[in-house]
């Protein structure tokens, strides 16, 4: 807009300035002409025609604009525009293209001519009121311009505050945060947009907290079967490999000493009947482990670390446990045993694995479980399988997360679980 309205002031100014000014000036110019010939009709019937000649020039004076200049006078310099705030630039003079508005006309004496009739307008005023035209469309563009950028600020700013937070708030809706809603400004059908958004978050919270409310649901089951499962295990097949080990080593010693066939089956049996027994305990540990409310978290935590050392003696395990475990109970903490029971699982059954490390720690409001290893990974575009599916089922029905990373050469399981005050004992 500043841009064109300067074009349309400089071409307005070529246009009708010259036209203007040669119309303004063309009757002074008729006068100089009949200034002329009166003086020539003067000095032809004067009796001392030079005498009447010098009187008519100190007449006319210097500074008029019909003034009389001898044969052989220089021509006087231009005079330079000045207006009361400053010279006017020669740009703008030159922009204007003045037209050729002076006029001289011969003075004779006795048929020889001795000078001119010079008609040479004082342009100044004329020039200076295009210039202060020309600087009032300027500063108005200027201002215009000014204002219009500060009113589209303000429009802009009034339209695009609630399109980011409309934005913003799609955003956190994305990640799975339907608490804060966006707030309804702007335009109406921005509002209407939020208004919509609010709505859909309010729907999915709920749908949230009731899947929420499903998994721990569903996992809470899962634990009562597996009770139920290891307590029959413990209840009926302990007894039974315990009377069968009984037998066996009753057998074992009535044999005589010189049937070494004999002797090597029952002590077959003997070993095979031990585990079995082994088995069903690692079953049991498995299925519901009864070291966290007996020994704490913390403690239940090294105990399945110590079983973890003894099934792979070469493998280098570094635990670092918070002692504050020992205070969450219940879901909580049967999610943190199984998290870092999975991974150790996972880490002895396919890493291949020189070292594992694993991390425990409660930070604020958040309790963190990190278990890392350095072996081989996981293949490219693998899915979950069903036990880190448990584990992820068992932390989103917390509100927590569970992520599998690879990162600096080791596999990461990284679980983060928040802690409120009804999971403290």
């Amino acid at each position: 807009m500043f841009v064109a309205a300067l074009l349309v002031g400089a071409i307005s100014l070529q246009l009708f300035v010259p036209e203007q000014l040669s119309d303004e000036n063309a009757p002074a110019a008729r006068s100089a002409r009949v200034v002329a010939d009166a003086l020539n009709s003067a000095l032809g019937t004067s009796a001392n025609p030079q005498a009447t000649l010098d009187a008519f020039a100190q007449a006319l004076g210097a500074s008029e604009a019909i003034r009389f200049r001898p044969d052989g006078a220089s021509r006087p310099p231009p005079v330079e525009v000045q207006t009361p705030i400053g010279r006017v630039p020669r740009w703008f003079v030159d922009l204007l293209t003045i037209p050729e508005i002076g006029a001289s006309f011969p003075v004779r004496i006795e048929g020889k001519q001795v000078g001119q009739i010079i008609f040479s307008p004082d342009l100044s005023a004329d020039i200076f009121e295009k210039w202060i035209g020309f600087v009032a469309i300027t500063f108005s563009a200027v201002a215009l311009t000014l204002l219009t950028g500060i009113i589209a600020h303000f429009t802009a700013g009034a339209v695009l505050r609630p399109l980011q937070d409309l934005g913003e708030g799609l955003t956190r809706m994305r990640g799975g945060d339907y608490k804060q809603l966006i707030p309804q400004s702007g335009p109406p059908e921005i509002r209407r947009s939020a208004e919509e958004a609010n709505e859909l978050a309010r729907t999915l919270c709920r749908l949230s907290q009731d899947n929420r409310g499903l998994l721990r649901r569903i996992v809470s089951l899962q634990d009562d079967e597996r009770r139920d499962m290891a307590r029959e295990l413990h209840d009926e097949l302990g007894p039974l490999l315990f009377g069968i080990r009984a037998k066996a080593v009753a057998l074992l010693e009535a044999i005589p000493h010189g049937n070494l066939q004999l002797a090597a089956s029952a002590d077959g049996i003997l070993q095979s009947v031990e585990a079995l027994q082994q088995a069903n305990r690692r079953i049991l540990d498995r299925l519901r482990p009864l070291y966290i409310q007996e020994l704490g978290l913390e403690n239940s935590i090294e105990t399945l670390l110590q079983y973890a050392r003894a099934q792979a003696p070469g493998l280098k395990l570094v635990s670092q446990i918070d002692g504050r475990l020992n205070a969450i109970e219940g879901l909580l903490s049967q999610t943190v045993y199984r998290v870092i029971q999975e991974s150790i699982t996972n880490v002895l059954r396919h890493a291949r694995a020189r070292s594992v490390t694993v991390e425990a720690s409660m930070k604020a409001a958040e309790l963190i479980v990190e278990v890392s290893d350095d072996g081989i990974g996981l293949p490219k575009d693998s899915v979950f399988g069903r036990g880190l599916t448990g584990m992820q089922e068992r932390a989103r029905a917390l509100s927590g997360t569970l992520e599998l990373v690879r990162k600096d050469g080791r596999t990461i399981v990284r679980c983060c679980l928040p802690v409120g005050d009804s999971a403290l004992g």
